[in-house]
C-alpha cells in the first residue's frame, strides 16, 4: 500500500506522468468491465474516459481499504449501472474487443495446427459468454480475466461474496451447458 499512497500523492500534488501511469495500468481491467456491460462502442469509448475523469475527481476520496484497482473497478461498473439506468438499455455484451480474447491457451511452442485450434475455441467462447446475462459476464471476466478475488469482485459489484461465489459457479455451468448443447464434446477439447 506504500507504493499505492505515494503515488496517489503525487497525483493529488499535480503530477500528470503519475496519473498517466495509473491510466495505463488499469485501462484494460476498466475496458474489460465496460466492454461487457456496454453494448454501443461509442458509448463505450465515452464511457472509459468518463470513469477515468471519476477516477482522478475522486483520487482525494480513495481511503487505502483496498486495491486501488478494486477502487477503480467499483468507478467504472456503478457509472455502466448508472449509464444504462439513464439509456434504460438492455444489458447487451460484445466480445469483439482487440486482444481481449482467453490467452490461457496460448503458448510459444503451439504448432500452427494447434493455435488455430486453440483461437476457435477461444472465439466460441466468446461468443458464448457475450450471449450471457451481464452480471454473469462481468463476474467471468473479472475472475478469469483480471484475476480478481471473490472479495475485490464483492467489493466492486456491491455483492456479498457468497452470492459472487454462486454466481461464478452458475456462470461456469450455464457457459458448459450452452457448449456442449451447441458443439459435439469432441470439437471442443480435441
Amino acid at each position: 500500500m506504500g507504493d499505492t499512497r505515494s503515488l496517489v500523492n503525487r497525483i493529488l500534488a499535480g503530477n500528470t506522468r503519475a496519473f498517466k501511469a495509473v491510466i495505463q495500468e488499469h485501462q484494460r481491467l476498466v475496458s474489460h468491465v465496460v466492454f461487457r456491460m456496454i453494448s454501443n462502442e461509442t458509448d463505450r469509448e465515452d464511457i472509459c474516459q468518463d470513469v477515468f475523469v471519476k477516477v482522478y475527481q475522486n483520487l482525494g476520496d480513495f481511503n487505502f481499504e483496498s486495491k486501488l484497482s478494486t477502487w477503480i473497478a467499483k468507478i467504472a461498473y456503478n457509472t455502466c449501472i448508472n449509464f444504462l439506468e439513464k439509456k434504460k438499455t438492455l444489458l447487451v455484451g460484445d466480445f469483439s474487443s482487440e486482444g481481449d480474447t482467453f490467452d490461457t491457451f496460448s503458448t510459444k511452442d503451439t504448432l500452427p495446427d494447434e493455435s488455430a485450434e486453440k483461437n476457435d475455441l477461444s472465439i466460441r467462447l466468446q461468443a458464448e459468454i457475450s450471449e450471457m446475462p451481464a452480471h454473469f459476464r462481468t463476474i467471468l471476466t473479472l475472475y478469469h480475466l483480471d484475476e480478481m478475488s471473490y472479495n475485490e469482485i464483492s467489493e466492486i459489484m456491491q455483492l456479498p461474496q457468497g452470492t459472487v461465489k454462486s454466481y461464478l459457479f452458475r456462470a461456469r455451468r450455464l457457459l458448459k451447458e450452452k457448449l456442449l448443447s451447441k458443439y459435439q464434446k469432441e470439437e471442443l477439447w480435441n
